[in-house]
């Protein structure tokens, strides 16, 4: 009896056993589709485990659990990220995904998670607004400029000042893009010199980035960047893991034209490589004489060994030129003699160029920008263990190319035998230019004798590597550490690139003992040519130095989350190096500067609590001692050090927000205030009797930025989107500055004295605006969306000349206020499907019912609008 109990006992044991390992082990099973059809390569994955798969081409999915009870989350690109709980049920049925339109970068995200420092919802307790690669690729590529896809966020102001393709200027609640951040992939981008961003070295970006986070504020990035206004994380494609490609054929006004190809391998044996390759060409954008052509190149192979590695190394480049166009003045200036000295809108019209005209029939323009800067980054994602991980950017930058200007005699004193120096539309008279050359004994330029066209080289070699240590305690701290270095040289100099009919132009200098020093040779302004063949020292003009700079850097940050408490601290210390090299200015050979080392530090906190489930509050706090920019340490075209030394920068950022949101409903509510003191600001104007034209170099300025920003997004049904903003500002300068002014064509200082500019209005930026925007599936495959956006209390820029004048006469100086308008963009989708393949058409009007604006001093004008934009794009994925 007892051995039959003992049996029994056994029996019900691995019965036990067996049903306790069968629920251990229940497979998990779904199909996730659209409102299209199954969804084919979306990410499944169980919430806290290591366990995913993916879906096959049906939509389907199974996977293994030994959770009771769980989340899966189902991610793909494109997408809202979808979260299903679970508990006793094994089949979660159909799971639909809904368009995103402001999706999490965490969803797009492939390589460099711990480089690249992405904000998820009010888990980083800061400002921050997401646009998906959906809407890059409806509203981002062609004719129109990158910067545009980021206008419909609070307090972004985008204008193309009537230049040429990729001449935009970007602002962030105040700041220009020189004082707001830019990251590749977690790799700083904006010029170590001078903090600019160059659009036009960046076409095609559109094309390969997988979202853009725009970070208002310090942001959450650890390096020590130039985040006064925000940072904008620009997220690309890594390698596709998934097989396929894509075809697409864009056209659009003013000849514009664009065709792409790309094609994925997807992951065979460990390995996957992504190609893309694109051409594009255009007569010009709103203004004549603005002809720009280009290609694109990006190559991405990835490598990963196991689930511990992940490597991939990308290479991107657009090479480009396009004419350029600048502002003018409202009404022509003309010579004594009746000759045209400047030309304004009054002769030239609203679309006028001054910088164009015709020479033997064909176009030819006097400004013209050409570039090309091939970028590579070598990334590496190392997971040491379950709590612990590394990543790794190595990165390197080879920027060709320049501007083409005149160089000699200017237009303006061209005779009247010869016509003048414009006709009377305001075009350039290239014919009596080419016919006052020829009166030039022996066919010799030299300073003010003849005319020919040149090229400023801005060349430069950078190199750098961020990596960064991330080790999660998984009771709620995470703990980072990690260093950011940069080498950068950058070399400047002038070479001949059309010789308008003369035979040679003498250029001594000090280097060249001061003699007659005479250069024939002439260089094509093409970005191809320029990668390959810039000038040797013996053929180079006008000027040529060079600058180092050396950057070392080191961060950390400390995060607390508990799913209601999130809370970070983070520090930064920089050291940056300085020199400066003139090959022109002085005898005996190249002169060099002492090397300058400046330290910088950031640091900054932020606390975000979620008190309610579809509650949020947040506030952050920073302060930030930023080295100044190399052009503004040294006296130009010297190797000196400007007097008085230019001291750091120093940032105080205080913010604070709300988040309310719900599966179909998003609102958030940001106040700002941020003191940006001891600040370096050039500002070009006339100085003293003379009249003579320079700049104002101030030294010791403050400005103060605050503000509300309110945005929300709301999917009133599955097939209707409803966003909008609005967002209000005071940005003024406060308090008196020492300036220095630095004249036009010497550069030498000729006039010192103070400004008081307290209560003055920051100009160049709206300090009002709102936004309102829709989108609607008609049907399943046609969808229309329409944004109108507002700006108001825009101030011209200010005038130091007006400025001394009004204190002079006991009056309180105020900058010009613009009056408002709106814009309204357009745009319809249409999808063709063929089994697996699918052909899109999109089509866009952009800046409906926009006008031109004007104002800075003196009747000086300048565009905030383009006019209207249109394209149209044809997509075959396969």
């Amino acid at each position: 009896m007892s051995a039959k109990i003992t049996k029994c006992f056994a029996l019900v044991a691995m019965l036990l056993l067996f049903s306790n390992y069968s629920w251990a082990q229940r497979v998990l099973t779904g199909k996730v589709t659209d409102r299209e059809g199954p969804v084919a390569g979306a990410t499944v994955l169980i919430k806290g485990t290591s366990s995913a798969t993916a879906t096959d081409v049906e939509g389907n999915f199974s996977m293994s659990t030994e959770l009771e009870a769980g989340e899966v989350i189902v991610r793909i690109l494109g997408f809202a990220s979808k979260t299903i709980p679970f508990s006793t049920q094994t089949d979660l049925g159909t799971i639909i995904l809904t368009t995103s339109d402001s999706q999490s970068l965490d969803e797009v995200v492939v390589v460099g998670r711990g480089i690249i420092d992405i904000a998820e919802d009010r888990k980083t307790p800061i400002a921050v607004s997401t646009v998906s690669r959906t809407e890059i690729l409806e509203r981002g590529v062609g004719n129109v400029e990158f910067p545009e896809i980021m206008k419909n966020i609070p307090s972004v102001f985008i204008t193309n000042q009537a230049g040429g393709f990729g001449d935009s200027q970007n602002f962030l609640r105040g700041f220009d893009q020189s004082n707001t951040a830019y990251l590749l992939n977690g790799q700083p981008i904006n010029g170590m010199e001078d903090g600019n961003m160059y659009w036009s070295n960046w076409s095609s970006i559109a094309d390969i980035a997988n979202a853009v986070q725009v970070q208002r504020g310090l942001g959450s990035s650890k390096l020590a960047i130039s985040s006064v206004g925000g940072t904008i994380n620009i997220v690309t494609k890594a390698t596709d893991m998934q097989e396929g490609g894509s075809v697409r054929f864009l056209t659009g006004n003013y000849g514009y034209a664009k065709g792409t190809v790309a094609y994925n391998t997807g992951l065979r044996d460990k390995w996957a490589f992504s190609l893309m390759l694109d051409y594009w060409r255009g007569d010009g954008k709103y203004a004549r004489g603005t002809a720009g052509e280009g290609q694109s190149y990006f190559f991405s192979v990835g490598y990963k060994p196991n689930e511990r590695h992940n490597l991939n190394l990308m290479v991107f480049g657009a090479p480009q030129w396009h004419d350029q166009n600048y502002s003018k003045a409202l009404e022509t200036r003309y010579n004594d003699n009746g000759t045209i000295h400047t030309p304004g809108y009054d002769i030239t019209g609203i679309k006028g160029n001054s910088n164009y005209g015709y020479l033997n029939g064909e176009g030819l323009a006097i400004r013209k920008n050409y570039y090309h800067k091939p970028v590579a980054n070598f990334n590496w994602d190392f997971n040491i263990n379950e709590k612990s991980s590394l990543s790794t950017v190595l990165y390197a930058s080879l920027g060709r190319g320049g501007g083409v200007g005149p160089l000699g005699n200017g237009l303006s004193f061209l005779g009247e035998e010869f016509g003048g120096g414009y006709l009377s539309n305001g075009f350039i008279n290239w014919q009596g230019v080419v016919d006052y050359n020829q009166t030039i004994t022996d066919g010799i330029g030299t300073g003010r004798t003849g005319s020919m066209l040149r090229a400023s080289a801005n060349n430069h070699a950078w190199y750098g590597l961020v990596t960064n240590y991330n080790f999660d305690t998984q009771r709620y701290f995470t703990f980072n550490v990690g260093a950011d270095i940069r080498f950068y040289r950058g070399d400047h100099f002038q070479q001949l690139v059309d010789k308008l009919g003369l035979e040679a132009w003498n250029a001594p200098n000090e280097n060249r003992g001061g003699d007659d020093y005479l250069v024939t040779k002439t260089f094509k302004a093409n970005p191809w040519t320029a990668l390959f063949n810039p000038a040797g020292e013996e053929y180079r003009v006008g000027y040529d130095n060079s600058e180092q700079i050396n950057y070392q850097g080191i961060f950390g940050q400390a995060e607390f989350s508990n799913g209601i408490i999130s809370a970070f601290v983070q520090g930064a210390v920089s050291n940056q190096s300085y020199q400066k090299f003139d090959r022109w200015n002085y005898a005996g050979g190249q002169a060099e500067s002492p090397v300058e080392n400046k330290l910088g530090y950031n640091a900054k906190a932020g606390l975000s609590f979620n008190f309610e489930e579809n509650h949020t509050v947040f506030g952050n706090a920073g302060f930030y001692s930023r080295q100044p920019f190399l052009d503004n340490v040294f006296i130009q075209n010297t190797v000196d050090f400007t007097d008085p030394v230019v001291d750091n920068e120093e940032i105080l950022g205080l913010e604070a927000g709300y988040r309310f949101t719900t599966s179909n409903f998003t609102v958030n509510l940001n106040g700002y205030y941020t003191s940006w003191a001891n600040r370096f600001l050039l500002f070009g104007g006339r100085f003293g009797d003379v009249n003579t034209e320079g700049d104002y170099l101030l030294t010791g300025i403050t400005q103060l930025h605050k503000g509300l920003e309110l945005d929300f997004q709301s999917h009133i049904t599955p097939d209707w989107m409803l966003r909008g903003y609005a967002s209000v500002g005071d940005w003024q300068y406060d308090g008196e500055t020492p300036f220095r002014f630095r004249e036009e064509v010497n550069s030498e200082i000729i006039g010192t004295g103070d400004l008081d500019l307290s209560g003055v209005k920051v100009g160049n930026a709206p300090q009002a605006s709102l936004g309102l925007g829709t989108k609607y599936h008609i049907l399943p495959d046609l969808s229309v969306d329409v944004d109108f956006n507002f700006y108001d209390n825009l101030y011209g820029q200010v005038d130091p000349e007006d400025v001394v004048g009004a204190a002079l006469d006991g009056e309180v100086y105020a900058a010009e206020k613009l009056d408002g308008f709106g814009v309204v963009d357009a745009g319809v989708s249409y999808t063709f499907r063929f089994s697996a393949q699918r052909l899109k058409f999109r089509g866009n009007v952009f800046n409906v019912f926009n006008k031109e604006y004007f104002g800075r001093r003196d009747g000086f004008g300048y565009y905030y609008g383009l006019g209207t934009t249109w394209n149209a794009a044809l997509t075959y994925n396969f």
